[in-house]
């Protein structure tokens, strides 16, 4: 009887997350915000990559070290629900002008993972599109609850963005 009983503990203790974990998989968590900037897409990355510069504009991610290169790994701070979070993401794309993508892991890959990126879209006449998104994945996701709701973060980070680059020279 104690065999059968730790033999289903097991069967749980691998069958629950490995659940979670293909759950969100088929359905992630995610996020998407946007906003229109006058400024080129140039100058958008211009301040997007320009990580040393973030404590004095960003509300959300508070500091960012590293480099906007792909394999980098950024070591960033985020304000977040009245505490200072850091992460260290590893940069998965870098186009110049178009995209900064990066994933960060809580510990294990599986357990809770999020895909973050920044698309800059040319929309012509020095104006430009960003959007920032996230994806939540992993066996945590489910039990996260409103702890991954960001987006009011993203669209935080996203004005003071614009704010930036619109009053940039040149």
């Amino acid at each position: 009887m104690v065999k059968r009983t730790l033999l289903v503990v097991v069967a749980l203790l691998v069958a629950v997350p490995a659940g979670l974990y293909a759950w969100t998989r088929i359905a992630p968590h995610q996020i998407r915000t946007e906003v229109e900037i006058d400024a080129s897409p140039e100058r958008v990355w211009q301040v997007l990559t320009d990580f040393g510069a973030y404590p004095q504009w960003n509300p959300f991610i508070v500091s960012a070290v590293g480099e906007a290169r792909v394999g980098a790994v950024l070591t960033n701070r985020l304000s977040y629900q009245g505490s200072i979070t850091t992460f260290t993401p590893t940069v998965l794309t870098a186009t110049p002008g178009r995209e900064l993508r990066w994933i960060g892991r809580f510990d294990v890959p599986g357990i809770l993972d999020g895909e973050h990126y920044f698309r800059i879209e040319d929309l012509g006449g020095g104006r430009s599109r960003l959007t920032q998104g996230e994806t939540f994945t992993g066996a945590l996701v489910p039990l996260a609850g409103g702890a991954l709701d960001v987006a009011d973060n993203f669209a935080a980070m996203n004005t003071a963005l614009k704010a930036r680059a619109e009053k940039m020279p040149g």
